[in-house]
Order: C-alpha cells, then sequence, then structure tokens
C-alpha cells in the first residue's frame, strides 16, 4: 500500500501494519499498569485544560459529568498512541534481525504470552 503526502511518496506493507498492531497489543496486555497510568493522566489532563477554557464556575459545572466523559474516552483511545509506537519499533527491529516473515509470528506469540501474563495478574490481584 502506497499514498502521497504532497510531493513525498510512502510504502507501508500490509504485514508492516498487522505486525506492529500485534506487538501493540501485546505490550499493552503485556503493561497494562502503564497503560492505565496513561489513561489517567490524560484524563486528568484534559480536566484540567477543559477548565481553563470556562470563566464562569456555573457555566464549568452545568455540563461537567458529560465532558468528563468524553474526556475519559479521548484518554482511553490516546493512549493506545505510545504503545503503537513502541510495537511498530518491536515490530521494526524483529524484522530486520530476523526477516519479514517473523513481524507476524512473533507478535502472535507475544500476544499469546502478555494475555496468559495479564490473566495471572489479574488472578493473582482478586486472591490477594
Amino acid at each position: 500500500m502506497s499514498f502521497e503526502i504532497g510531493p513525498f511518496a510512502f510504502a507501508i506493507e500490509t504485514t508492516q501494519i498487522a505486525g506492529a498492531c500485534l506487538w501493540a497489543l501485546a505490550l499493552y496486555l503485556g503493561f497494562s499498569p502503564v497503560g492505565e497510568w496513561v489513561t489517567e493522566q490524560l484524563h486528568q489532563w484534559l480536566n484540567f485544560a477543559e477548565r481553563s477554557l470556562y470563566t464562569s464556575a456555573e457555566e464549568f459545572e452545568k455540563t461537567r459529568s458529560a465532558r468528563e466523559s468524553q474526556n475519559a474516552f479521548y484518554a482511553s483511545v490516546c493512549s493506545i498512541l505510545p504503545f503503537l509506537v513502541a510495537g511498530t519499533l518491536c515490530n521494526f527491529v524483529t524484522e530486520i534481525s530476523l526477516g519479514e516473515s517473523w513481524g507476524i509470528s512473533l507478535g502472535l506469540l507475544a500476544c499469546m504470552g502478555c494475555g496468559i501474563y495479564e490473566l495471572g495478574r489479574r488472578d493473582g490481584e482478586s486472591s490477594d
């Protein structure tokens, strides 16, 4: 797949996109406390930034719950971006070091391993 932005042409293969997304999912599962922390920090920042846009407290309090819900949604969507970047780097390093056919294979193995780790981590938290 190739696309052009102005005078620049980029070629990205669909296997690279799939491998990067698999790696991102594995990292998101493996480092879920970090993902929750990033989501919480983004949510707080969005609420703070939006509060500075209002001049009166009455107007701010009128739609507060709806705006906080919207900010929580935006924060959860944006918290995926660091994992996509890290997943792209992991896929790139895997394809450079082992060959192009290993990116998706190791991404799947990492997803399964991190998924099992996350299930065990949550089970350990619930039993404490």
